[in-house]
């Protein structure tokens, strides 16, 4: 008997996708049964009858936003005055459109 590996097969786990997505709205009662999903990320907002797999309009609600992560961030500073630290943009580089990038050669055609 050999064992194979099948890809794609049945998902382990039932956990819906909208629990953790910032564009899911969800209203529970007290039973297991009493329990509504509505998609904010389709116009109108539809109600899911069915737990989510998988979603192309996925926000993970537990990741911060862009704002929140501009406050966390490190300020780098330098030594020297009028240097800057930190990451470039490519014109700031100088590798814009109008600077010639060197000709590569294929490594068949270099000669020893």
């Amino acid at each position: 008997m050999s064992l194979r590996k099948v890809y794609g097969g049945t998902p382990i786990g039932n956990a819906s996708r909208c629990t953790t997505c910032s564009n899911a709205r969800i209203i529970e009662g007290y039973a297991e049964s009493e329990r509504m999903v509505f998609c904010d990320a389709m116009y109108p907002p539809t109600a899911l009858p069915f737990s989510v797999r998988q979603c192309s309009m996925y926000e993970d609600k537990r990741l911060p936003e862009f704002c929140q992560m501009e406050k966390i961030a490190w300020e780098i500073r330098t030594k020297s005055a009028g240097s800057v630290a930190g990451f470039v943009t490519v014109l700031e580089s100088g590798l814009g459109e109008e600077t010639e990038l060197p000709e590569e050669i294929p490594a068949a055609s270099q000669t020893k």
